[in-house]
């Protein structure tokens, strides 16, 4: 047990994002316990100073405060009916994932109902910033529950947002994932062009990143563009799917054009098609490269 804990957090989904996020809140002197359905992430959670609990709830009854990271809505489900069910005292629940916003509704009302609280806060960041604690957090729901975490949040993030009421976090996280989706398409396509002109891919990363067309995303995923190499995911194709068909929903049930997000959607469709949905987003470069006849190291 750590001497100078700050607080107790439960973090539930070890994943590459709740597992840096469990890392980081240990390394900065939180008790955590952590839990996750796959043993081999507890494992290795528990060689980096995180408490393993045998289920949900053990967790929940041995920390005030709990986060979630998971998988897909039928797991926010799932953990959010053992949370209720685990009769633990009042807890403050945040919900890390990103998901439809209904699914989310649906899970503060069962810990509702069990007199827990339950905060949507996305995070805008990819799993190599959640190591580093380059994390936003887009909070939303009950504002002295969100003040009460601003010590936790500032543990595993570099900044946080307090949006307003219950669902607002997701609006905002989809509203910047649909940047993110047509930047990292941009990105892919301005290596392909530079590349089928001839100009070395280190030349176009290192002068487009110090030029007006830089962005985050350019910095997150130009490296992997450059190698050609995207096996280090920090974002998988198929996980992203889920995160494109929320926003299309979204941007659907509002009436809202998209005509430029609409465009990069072919092209995530291909990779997966092209098998490569456990690799990184990234990866839709060499989507692009095909489609334009490149072969690395040869103008076409």
């Amino acid at each position: 047990m750590q001497k100078s804990a700050k607080g107790k957090v439960g973090v539930v989904g070890l994943g590459i994002m709740g597992g840096a996020i469990a890392r980081n809140l240990a390394a900065a002197g939180w008790q955590v316990t952590g839990h996750d359905i796959d043993d081999a992430k507890q494992r290795e959670l528990s060689g980096a100073g995180v408490t393993i609990a045998k289920n949900v709830s053990e967790l929940v009854n041995s920390a005030p405060v709990v986060l979630t990271s998971l998988p897909n809505p039928g797991a926010l489900q799932k953990v959010a009916g053992e949370i209720a069910a685990a009769r633990a005292p009042k807890r403050i629940v945040a919900e890390l994932s990103t998901f439809a916003i209904e699914d989310k509704v649906k899970a503060e009302q069962t810990l509702r109902s069990a007199d827990h609280v339950l905060l949507d806060c996305p995070l805008s960041g990819t799993g190599a910033q959640a190591k580093t604690k380059d994390l936003v957090v887009y909070a939303s729901g009950d504002p002295k529950s969100i003040a009460a975490l601003q010590p936790l949040f500032s543990d595993f993030a570099r900044e946080w947002r307090d949006l307003g009421a219950f669902g607002n976090g997701m609006r905002m996280k989809l509203v910047a994932n649909l940047l993110v989706a047509i930047h990292n398409v941009a990105t892919a396509e301005a290596f392909v062009l530079g590349i089928k002109a001839g100009l070395d891919p280190t030349a176009i990363f290192e002068l487009v990143k110090s030029g007006a067309g830089n962005s985050r995303v350019f910095e997150l995923r130009g490296p992997m563009m450059v190698e050609g190499r995207y096996d280090d995911a920090t974002m998988k194709i198929d996980v992203w799917q889920k995160d494109m068909s929320i926003i299309r929903e979204f941007a659907s049930a509002l009436g809202c054009p998209t005509p430029i997000f609409d465009a990069t959607v072919p092209v995530y469709d291909s990779a997966l098609a092209r098998g490569l949905g456990a690799q990184d987003t990234a990866a839709v470069c060499s989507v692009l490269e095909a489609m334009a006849g490149v072969r690395r190291g040869h103008a076409a």
